[in-house]
């Protein structure tokens, strides 16, 4: 099908079964994703007027990650019992409580238990792809999550310079101190986070055919009147009933789908496809039985480690960045380094939705999911490839820096799109729980990764410390000669 430039704007078309989308309004402002602030773009005149230690701010960054894994985990399992829709916004409302109390920590324990509370804000990821996901067709569902979650994660980066322009503004035009000046800017991500969540419960649909508690009678009823669409099907009852005696492995646990091994490409397949989404993709509450048969299978298990690598590698980057540039670069500063730190999660507004952009194209021509599976890898890989050169070379000059962690951030954010278009063919009915699992795990890479930066970086803290004393204990006659 050729592309038409009014697909970017005029309304999508739909599957008649499900009214899932088969098409992406790009210029329609649907796609959108909240974004928790982040405390790292103030923590230099936090740190100093609260007094702490450099302890202190690893404490509450590594507090605010577990939290946010713990949230992530729970989210998947809330989506499928009570909605994406209702869990996103409770999740928003929770987290706009602590976001308000900012200003009133003065120790650094109430620093740490802050951050623990507003890292709940980073599991509102989970219930954001299961939204999408519930709302986009198979052929382009990769590419709406991954513009959805690129403008989310392009967020981080956005507040780099939001936040710290907020606080000079309230110190120089305000004429604020700075001790005042960084408790009245948490106003500011209140707000939005309240507006927010309530505009979402007073105004979007849980699921595309209505209330997320009649969404499989809904969509019995699009079948039982699908004659207005396919006149092949009559026996209605015999499909209605069909749905319910569809096992849960039948169809959501095989990732190669009878889709892609179907012949041939005429409007029987594309009717057919419909009434298989409408069949089979039915959210179900979670149980003891089905989440283990989900969470254990291979194909989750295989996005787990996927995204365990690669958001966790997203996370960790994010958090030494600036320093890497500040110390290579001294003459950027501060300021400088930060900035150009910040350009890392800002392209994820384009190579994220890449990755999903990619992966449906290639879907789409080749009929299989090996070719989403293979493009996943090679990023991965690529990844991997790229971060090695700059830890080997170990760059001093802008350009070959720059151009090497963008490579780094274009593999890196792709794959993370392209591990979320394989997350829809994964035990669809538990959406929510496969976007919470995934999800959790890339918090956890993090989590992990910076445990080890801190340990690797602490032995070689001591090893420098022990050099020196070595030195001293050597020269320490010659500078006794010299003072006699």
């Amino acid at each position: 099908m050729a592309f038409e430039v009014a697909s970017l704007w005029k309304a999508p078309d739909l599957n008649p079964v499900n009214l899932r989308a088969r098409s992406i309004p790009i210029l329609n402002p649907l796609n959108t994703h909240v974004t928790w602030t982040d405390w790292v773009q103030l923590t230099e005149t936090i740190k100093e007027d609260l007094k702490l230690s450099k302890s202190d701010v690893s404490r509450s960054n590594i507090v605010s990650i577990v939290a946010t894994l713990i949230v992530r985990l729970g989210a998947g399992s809330a989506c499928d019992r009570f909605g994406p829709k209702n869990t996103f916004a409770a999740l928003l409302l929770v987290g706009a409580i602590p976001t308000a109390l900012a200003p009133t920590i003065t120790t650094a324990s109430g620093l740490v238990a802050l951050r623990f509370f507003v890292g709940i804000l980073g599991g509102t990821f989970v219930p954001c792809q299961a939204w999408i996901t519930g709302f986009y067709d198979k052929n382009v569902v990769g590419a709406a999550t991954a513009i959805t979650a690129g403008i989310g994660n392009a967020g981080g980066g956005v507040t780099y310079f939001l936040m710290p322009a907020i606080f000079e503004s309230l110190v120089r035009r305000q004429h604020l101190t700075e001790h005042v000046a960084w408790r009245v800017t948490f106003a500011v991500p209140f707000i939005l986070l309240t507006v927010t969540a309530l505009a979402m419960l007073l105004t979007c649909p849980d699921t595309p055919t209505g209330k997320w508690s009649s969404r499989a009678l809904d969509t019995q009823r699009r079948i039982e009147t699908r004659d207005t669409y396919f006149s092949t099907f009559k026996d209605s009852k015999a499909n209605a009933s069909h749905i319910e005696s569809r096992t849960f492995s039948e169809d959501s646990i095989n990732l190669n789908t009878t889709r892609s091994q179907r012949p041939g490409s005429g409007t029987s397949v594309r009717e057919q496809d419909m009434l298989d989404a409408a069949s089979w993709e039915l959210v179900e509450k979670p149980t003891y039985f089905g989440t283990a048969n989900a969470v254990l299978s291979l194909p989750t298990l295989t996005l787990v480690v996927a995204y365990f690598c690669t958001f966790g590698t997203e996370l960790c980057v994010n958090s030494i960045l600036g320093a890497y540039y500040a110390k290579n670069f001294p003459h950027l500063g501060q300021t400088g380094s930060g900035n150009w730190a910040a350009m890392f999660n800002l392209l994820n507004i384009i190579f994220r939705p890449a990755g999903g952009l990619i992966s449906d194209a290639i879907y789409r021509c080749t009929g299989s999911l090996w070719a989403k599976k293979v493009l996943m890898h090679s990023l991965a890989i690529g990844l991997g490839i790229f971060l090695l050169v700059v830890g080997l070379e170990n760059p001093h000059t802008k350009a070959k820096m720059m151009g090497l962690m963008a490579a780094a951030a274009f593999c890196e954010e792709a794959s993370n799109g392209a591990v979320f278009s394989l997350v829809a063919h994964v035990h669809p009915r538990s959406n929510g729980l496969i976007t919470g699992v995934v999800g959790g795990a890339g918090a956890l890479g993090g989590l992990l990764f910076l445990a080890i930066r801190a340990i690797i970086a602490s032995q070689f803290e001591s090893l420098d410390i022990s050099v020196v004393k070595t030195h001293e204990k050597r020269l320490e006659p010659f500078f006794q000669q010299k003072s006699k």
